[in-house]
């Protein structure tokens, strides 16, 4: 664009300047032949009224009183002309001066009109006009020509090209730098885009263009920050689906371990004891129990984290019975650690999805036992209401420092990081409870003393609640 704006504006400065010089110089040269051509005619019009020429000037082609004519008047007038010659079909008669300077074949090209004109350069470079006129005295045809100095046209010429080559030069710096001014100004907006494309490019998806004014680059950002909106929102969604499949996997691995060490414990006891009829058939109904709900479980959890499926049917359950099977799930397990499971439930029934509910009382259960050190102790307390179902599960390990409370449901956060990584864990049980107990219109919440235990408390709020 800086290009092709300097090249026109030179072009047209060039053509404009041309054409101005050649007119100037042609409407100068145009006044001083009509200036050189007056003057030829005022000696004319002098000399034609001399009184007549007499017999013997005639014979003799002495002209006395035309040539003192015309001595005074070029003495008079010398300033309008360089040199005056008379001469009649024989000769010259007068020259002033300069007699070289005359060009002889020009009284051949006096036409009709009594006038011919010619311009030429002298030998010491000075432009001449010569001017030829044909009149009659006492029926006498003479020639009157006269040299003109017409060199203040052309020095006056070099003196405005001279000026226009300065001219040029000005504007057509002025104007390639007004250009790359323009081109900066407006292609600022485009390389400010430009730069919100990089730093996009590489992973601030956050970053946008300035809108600034409604012509097109603004409608360009506007189109392009709208772009870059929805990337960043299909990227989220992205990175939203990968989270809640990785929370899948390790929620499915989480939930996999209690069920499993349940199964692997009442499948221990069936192998290592003797046991008599009605105890094999109650450890295989466990372990048959268990691994069904293992395998529906999956499906719900995939329900729930992956597609955020909201729709669980709830169905109404005891609360005494259901708190009941998850401490006898527990117990083998429980009992190899030297940890005592008791409960203490009201009557009452509750709206729940039975295999997450059990999910998320079996995690409380588990924490619970995996913060007890040796020899230890775990408590759970149910209570109906109108309006609410409660259950406490209390335990007396070794509790939960103040500032860690408001972080233990986020997802992967884990108080004792090595301690849980040699148990298994991968910090997503609170996670999952806190997602199901919203599922059931509830919330979990802790109350703990450092050193002294923890109580875990799961409240089902109205409308969860039948008693």
């Amino acid at each position: 664009m800086i290009i092709a704006f300097t090249s026109m504006l030179a072009l047209a400065i060039g053509i404009g300047g041309s054409v101005l010089i050649n007119t100037s110089t042609s409407n100068s040269l145009n006044q001083s032949q009509d200036s050189a051509t007056s003057a030829q005619r005022l000696i004319i019009y002098a000399l034609s009224s001399v009184s007549g020429i007499t017999q013997t000037e005639q014979q003799n082609r002495e002209y006395n009183g035309i040539v003192n004519a015309l001595t005074r008047l070029d003495a008079q007038g010398g300033q309008n002309w360089r040199s005056l010659r008379l001469s009649d079909e024989e000769g010259v008669i007068f020259v002033s001066r300069e007699r070289s300077l005359y060009n002889n074949n020009l009284l051949d090209s006096v036409g009709t009109e009594n006038y011919a004109i010619v311009m030429f350069r002298s030998e010491s470079g000075e432009h001449l006009l010569q001017i030829a006129g044909r009149f009659e005295i006492g029926g006498n045809r003479m020639y009157l020509e006269s040299i003109h100095n017409i060199s203040h046209v052309f020095t006056g010429r070099q003196y405005q090209e001279a000026v226009f080559r300065w001219l040029f030069i000005t504007v057509v710096a002025l104007g390639a730098a007004l250009s790359w001014l323009l081109s900066f100004l407006m292609t600022l907006p485009l390389r400010r885009l430009s730069r919100v494309t990089r730093t996009i490019a590489s992973g601030d998806l956050s970053c946008r263009a300035a809108l600034q004014g409604k012509d097109e680059i603004g409608v360009l950002a506007s189109d392009f920050n709208y772009m870059a909106d929805r990337l960043e929102e299909n990227i989220n969604d992205m990175k939203d689906t990968v989270r809640r499949q990785e929370e899948f996997m390790g929620g499915l691995a989480h939930e996999l371990k209690t069920p499993m060490t349940s199964i692997i414990g009442y499948a221990d006891l069936l192998r290592g004891h003797s046991l008599s009829d009605e105890d094999k058939r109650d450890a295989a109904n466990y372990i048959f129990m268990e691994g069904r709900r293992l395998e529906v479980l999956s499906l719900k959890l995939l329900d729930l984290i992956v597609l955020k499926k909201r729709d669980f049917t709830l169905v109404p359950m005891r609360i005494e019975r259901f708190v009941e099977d998850a401490a006898r799930l527990l117990k083998p397990v429980l009992d190899k650690c030297d940890i005592r499971i008791s409960y203490d439930c009201e009557a009452g029934e509750c709206m729940i999805e039975p295999d997450l509910f059990m999910s998320l009382l079996l995690n409380i259960i588990d924490n619970s036992r995996k913060a007890i050190e040796g020899k230890g102790e775990i408590s759970i307390q149910s209570r109906t209401d109108d309006g609410y179902c409660e259950i406490r599960v209390t335990d007396n390990g070794k509790g939960i420092p103040v500032d860690e409370l408001n972080k233990i449901k986020d997802a992967f956060y884990r108080i004792d990081k090595s301690r849980s990584r040699a148990q298994g864990g991968v910090g997503l049980g609170l996670r999952l409870c806190d997602e199901i107990a919203s599922l059931h219109d509830g919330e979990i919440s802790f109350e703990s003393e450092p050193g002294k235990g923890t109580t875990v408390i799961i409240r089902l709020k109205e409308g969860g609640v039948l008693r």
